[in-house]
């Protein structure tokens, strides 16, 4: 009985709410608000004259032959790997004198070796990650001194340096060894978890920001949407049973709400994914086979809050956006109860929301642009480098000092690349 009446009242609740939201995104788009405190401040920083890096020159077969064999790699979610290096090339952070860097680099694309699908092989990627340090403790000292404490790399892998797109194979392959005591900068985040190594460095997947840019709408736009999603529910082709991919969220969200009319959710992608996003007011950011999905990119810079489903995940830059105040997160298990929790946050929140989102900082550190521009995700990955400065004495290690075992790992890890 309380179900039928909840059904009879949603279609005047929708009109209600998506009047008032429509509303309130068009003073919204008026007005922006800066983030107050550390994390604005954080946000602003310019890591130049803070921090010296020195590039690697390593054989092309480790990073441009990649792009030049298959050009998706440019275009993809993991592409971070290969913007980071072109950027470090030119930046004002680099150094050629490797006796003066605080950070090495090593430019190694593990995420460009891919299907026909279009998805990186994860079979491949330790080898080539071995072969790639293999090749810069024979020719430079300064692996070997440090053993990569003072390295980092960019592994922007569905699982991080786990290389692998299955949890459940990810967690028993572990980090790859070699990588122990480096940096690393990765998409992955999730607390607790043997991916995430304590000190790794979170960042947003890769979304095309020119491509993003030429869908724009006018900012008065009205949000006549109240909730939007595209995407799979259920993956049958690598999870036949169903209940494994995205730990069941999104088939929860398909079984409960596919008929809600609050909710635009669907299979099809549309042509005008990026525009509609811009006239919704809440964007789901549910798990998929890992915690983090470009989805959360395309619903900061298009100013719609992000609704994130992934329990204990741990964002980009969550020392300089603040999260809880821009999005709202939904536990895995309450995702039967989305609809009386959206509908249940006050407008003033709502609009608070959108104010902090229309600040264009915010979407700047999201984003890869080519050119570079300040504030961008580049530059706030140098920041997180910056403020590990000045490394510790453990960083070092004593004459003829190892720690790393350069035999552990899975035996097909150890064939070489």
């Amino acid at each position: 009985m309380g179900t039928g009446r909840r059904s009879a009242r949603a279609p005047v609740l929708a009109l209600a709410l998506l009047l008032a939201c429509s509303h309130a995104a068009v003073v919204a788009a008026q007005d922006t608000e800066r983030i107050e405190g550390s994390a604005g401040d954080v946000l602003e920083d310019d890591p130049v004259g803070r921090l010296k890096v020195y590039v690697y020159e390593l054989p092309t077969k480790y990073n441009k032959k990649m792009v030049a064999k298959d050009s998706r790699c440019l275009s993809h979610m993991f592409a971070a790997e290969i913007f980071m290096h072109r950027f470090l090339l030119s930046s004002a952070i680099r150094t050629l004198n490797p006796e003066e860097a605080d950070w090495f680099y090593t430019p190694v694309y593990t995420t460009c070796d891919l299907t026909p699908w279009g998805h990186p092989l994860p079979f491949k990627s330790p080898r080539i990650m071995r072969s790639a340090i293999q090749y810069i403790s024979k020719r430079w000292p300064y692996w070997n001194r440090t053993e990569g404490a003072d390295h980092f790399f960019v592994v922007p892998h569905d699982f991080g340096a786990c290389f692998h797109y299955q949890e459940e194979k990810a967690i028993e392959r572990g980090v790859l060894p070699l990588l122990r005591r480096a940096t690393l900068v990765q998409t992955f985040g999730q607390k607790d978890h043997v991916c995430l190594k304590e000190g790794s460095i979170t960042i947003p997947p890769y979304a095309p920001p020119q491509k993003m840019k030429t869908h724009l709408v006018p900012p008065e736009t009205p949000r006549s949407i109240f909730v939007y999603f595209r995407g799979l529910f259920y993956d049958t082709a690598n999870d036949p049973e169903g209940g494994y991919y995205a730990r069941g969220a999104r088939a929860s969200v398909w079984e409960n709400f596919k008929n809600n009319p609050l909710f635009d959710i669907s299979t099809e992608h549309p042509p005008t994914y990026y525009e509609d996003m811009q006239r919704a007011v809440f964007c789901l950011c549910p798990l998929g086979w890992a915690p983090w999905s470009p989805r959360l990119v395309e619903a900061v810079v298009f100013g719609c809050i992000p609704v994130i489903i992934a329990d204990d995940i741990v964002l980009p830059f969550a020392d300089a956006i603040p999260w809880e105040e821009i999005g709202v997160f939904v536990a895995e298990d309450d995702v039967p109860k989305l609809d009386t929790i959206l509908t249940s946050i006050p407008m003033e929140v709502i609009l608070r929301k959108q104010r902090l989102l229309a600040n264009p900082s915010m979407k700047q550190a999201m984003l890869f642009p080519q050119p570079a521009q300040p504030g961008d995700a580049f530059h706030q990955i140098l920041n997180g480098l910056a403020r590990k400065l000045p490394h510790g004495k453990d960083v070092f290690l004593k004459p003829g000092q190892t720690v790393l075992n350069w035999t552990e790992g899975p035996r097909g890890d150890l064939k070489p690349w």
